[in-house]
């Protein structure tokens, strides 16, 4: 055994026995998903109240912050399944909620920027907020048309892990090529899902004229 496949096999191990935990207490799980949210909000703040002599400290806070709403975020859906409290609003409530995490911590840094006066940066993390909120609509979006639209390669999972690279390493400069990756493979990923959708349904569309 490779020492990647038994640090999965403890993760997974450790994952198993919160969630055999929570599901003794017969939480909600959308209570454990409200709860991720409020976590990023306070990883958010973190950045927001960062200064130019504690920004890394306070970022490396953040980013253990996030890791934190991360367990949430992955236990919320487990939960539901072994308390058989799946719901078909779970799901959506669990999709919005991560939408506000996200908006939440781009908010953050957003406002780090913008207390620093620079500008150039207030401007890239606008774009990433956006970038990353249109991948998620444009799958939502699609799905409603096409039924499934899961390619690209941008997804929340790889976004968050960006996001926590660049917080835990602000120190040596990361945080600004992170926003960097986000902004240019999320906007590829949303070019992605656009042309992906257009021809699924010129597709179906030659084969509804072909009947």
């Amino acid at each position: 055994m490779t020492w990647t496949s038994a640090f999965g096999k403890g993760s997974g191990w450790l994952l198993q026995k919160i969630v055999n935990g929570l599901a003794l207490t017969r939480i909600s799980p959308n209570a454990l998903t409200f709860i991720g949210l409020v976590i990023n909000i306070i990883a958010a703040c973190f950045f927001g109240f960062a200064r130019s002599y504690n920004a890394n400290r306070m970022f490396f806070y953040a980013g253990l912050i996030i890791i934190g709403a991360g367990v949430f975020d992955m236990v919320d859906g487990r939960v539901a399944r072994k308390t058989n409290q799946v719901s078909v609003f779970g799901a959506f409530f669990d999709s919005v909620m991560d939408r506000y995490s996200d908006v939440a911590i781009f908010f953050g840094l957003l406002i780090y920027y913008a207390r620093g006066n620079r500008l150039f940066y207030v401007g890239l993390v606008a774009f990433v907020m956006t970038a990353c909120v249109m991948v998620s609509y444009t799958r939502a979006r699609a799905e409603a048309l096409i039924g499934t639209c899961k390619v690209g390669f941008m997804e929340r999972p790889e976004r968050i892990v960006c996001v926590i690279l660049g917080a835990l390493c602000n120190r040596w400069g990361v945080m600004a090529p992170a926003l960097w990756v986000l902004a240019l493979f999320a906007t590829l990923t949303v070019i992605h899902r656009i042309r992906y959708t257009y021809l699924e349904t010129e597709r179906r569309k030659l084969i509804a004229q072909a009947k």
